[in-house]
């Protein structure tokens, strides 16, 4: 980036890189202040009548500006008594200590991000960013506490450390990787090396939900594209075994930033010189609402296209792109992409037992796992989730595998039991949570417990629409099959879709797109499963039953936990 600082609607970067305040002087001389304190006059303008006309008496907000922190600078050295402006009159005191409370607030309401580039000599060492982070964060709240007081004239009783200056800090670099022919557009754009989450955070983003499915295109997106590479950073992720690069434009740095909750962060020996097996881009100033995917038959690469939209403005879209264009490549190795969730069990007893989860959005998938470690109890010793959402099934001659994909999950909080999303809290991102479909990211797991392959004994489609409790078993295998391929379930509204829908082996990101290829993979795994003896059957969650919600996923973890104890 190459400015000193860029805002954008609800979010703001600062480049430590270019410049690094240390002093109160220097952040209120700072371009980007004067840039934020006339952001907030225009945003009073209309909203606030009587307080703009008080700090802007004449309508002209530069002079204003001038003016207000002319008065600033003078508080953070002089005695109230001592300055002279018509500011701080005995009538307009009080005044200037709600301006001080509400610019304060207008401030911490934006979302908050420090960029430093290890590139550049300037600076300090990238060995501190945290403390150089921590530092600023400390040199914003004493100069809001120094000059609060010194309006209020008196010292506070009750202090509260807050986040006062970034929500996160982000280290890049420059990385010469093997970018192949037709792919300038990607040169020079920097790498994410090191990522400081100051959680919990809350992040607001334009929309809450994501809109239909993702279709294949077959003209390369890279044919006559070009990126700023000053507005764009790249997330080295290792989806599964899948070395993927995201590349996402800085107004989306949220979502970006998120992913640091859900995707295991490549190292630079990872990608140093190589080639990724995936690329999405998310965030390209097309004009367009595109979400598509194409296949480079040259690199053999699959890549992800998202535009730059207010609708698109969702995690849901960076998130399942990424896992699209995963499963996509597993079902070209010949393994069978899961979209459910799975867990590997020890019973008190010492008996192992892998369950996996299979249901589109909204079925219950993670909340049964939630309900499950909550009435486990005196029956289960420990409990290791393998995937949350996405993950792939490798057939061997007999039995079934799988692998994870994330190391996060990105929940609803509605569905999630009382109290979970509390727990983690501390470690959590957070998603327009005063919203519908709000969501939370939670790191659930090592990178290393998500590749390994995990035996598969026992598999369970998240069935939330019947009015049914616990469980039922498929005794026949093209019963079983046909529930899993048809996909069923009752829209919860996290999606554009509501009411009873069905999708293609409860996966829309992949097999939907490729039913033929997935066709011959769910046969060969169903034919594995039931010669040998694996469990397959359905979970009633009832989250789509009026009457069901957690009551139901609370029943469906006891029966599962009964049957797990009589295996």
């Amino acid at each position: 980036m190459k400015e000193l600082f860029y805002f954008k609607k609800n979010i703001g970067i600062l480049n430590y890189t270019k410049a690094y305040p240390t002093t109160f002087d220097e952040v209120l001389v700072a371009e980007g202040f004067t840039e934020m304190l006339k952001r907030f006059l225009e945003s009073i303008r209309e909203e606030n009548v009587n307080q703009f006309e008080y700090l802007c008496p004449t309508g002209n907000i530069t002079k204003s500006t001038k003016d207000i922190i002319h008065v600033l600078k003078a508080l953070t050295i002089y005695q109230l008594d001592e300055i002279d402006s018509m500011y701080l009159t005995t009538d307009n005191l009080s005044k200037f200590e709600a301006f001080v409370e509400d610019f304060y607030d207008y401030w911490r309401h934006i979302t908050r991000y420090s960029l430093i580039s290890t590139q550049t000599s300037g600076g300090f060492q990238l060995a501190n960013f945290i403390e150089a982070d921590s530092r600023f964060n400390q040199l914003i709240l004493s100069l809001y506490r120094t000059i609060q007081e010194k309006v209020q004239g008196k010292k506070n009783r009750v202090y509260r450390q807050l986040n006062a200056g970034t929500n996160a800090c982000i280290v890049t670099r420059e990385v010469k990787w093997d970018v192949p022919f037709g792919y300038d557009a990607l040169k020079k754009i920097p790498f994410i090396d090191s990522l400081m989450l100051r959680t919990p955070l809350i992040i607001h983003t334009a929309s809450n939900k994501r809109y239909g499915s993702f279709e294949e295109v077959y003209t390369n997106p890279f044919d006559d594209l070009q990126l700023d590479r000053n507005e764009w950073l790249c997330f080295p992720a290792k989806i599964g075994e899948l070395l993927t690069f995201i590349y996402f434009h800085r107004d989306f740095m949220s979502n970006g930033i998120s992913l640091g909750n859900l995707f295991e962060m490549a190292s630079a020996e990872e990608y140093y010189g190589k080639r990724p097996d995936l690329i999405c881009l998310f965030g390209v100033p097309d004009g367009k609402k595109e979400t598509s995917f194409y296949l480079d038959k040259n690199t053999n690469i699959y890549i992800g296209y998202l535009s730059h939209d207010e609708v698109i403005e969702y995690f849901g879209y960076i998130k399942k792109m990424a896992l699209t264009l995963h499963n996509l490549e597993m079902m070209k190795r010949g393994r069978l992409p899961i979209h459910g969730s799975m867990v590997d069990i020890t019973l008190k007893n010492g008996v192992k037992k892998g369950v996996m989860f299979i249901g589109d959005s909204g079925a219950g998938k993670s909340e049964t796992i939630e309900a499950l470690r909550n009435a486990s109890e005196g029956v289960i010793t420990k409990m290791d989730v393998i995937f949350d959402d996405m993950g792939c099934m490798t057939m061997c001659e007999d039995h079934v595998f799988a692998q994870g994909t994330e190391t996060g999950a990105f929940v609803r909080l509605d569905d999630l039991e009382k109290g979970t999303a509390y727990r983690d809290m501390d470690r959590s991102v957070f998603m327009n949570p005063e919203n519908n479909n709000a969501r939370v990211i939670i790191p659930t797991t090592e990178y290393e417990n998500v590749v390994a392959h995990h035996k598969v004994d026992m598999l369970l489609y998240a069935n939330n629409y019947t009015d049914a409790y616990g469980l039922n078993s498929f005794k026949d295998m093209q019963e079983g099959k046909k529930t899993f391929a048809e996909g069923k379930r009752f829209a919860l509204g996290t999606t554009h879709e509501s009411g009873m829908t069905s999708s293609y082996f409860a996966n829309p990101f992949g097999p939907l797109q490729k039913q033929e290829l997935c066709d011959e993979l769910l046969d060969k795994a169903f034919k594995i499963m039931y010669e040998n003896d694996v469990y397959v059957g359905e979970i009633y969650t009832r989250l789509g039953v009026k009457s069901g919600n957690k009551d139901g996923i609370k029943e469906a973890a006891t029966a599962l936990l009964e049957l797990l104890n009589q295996e």
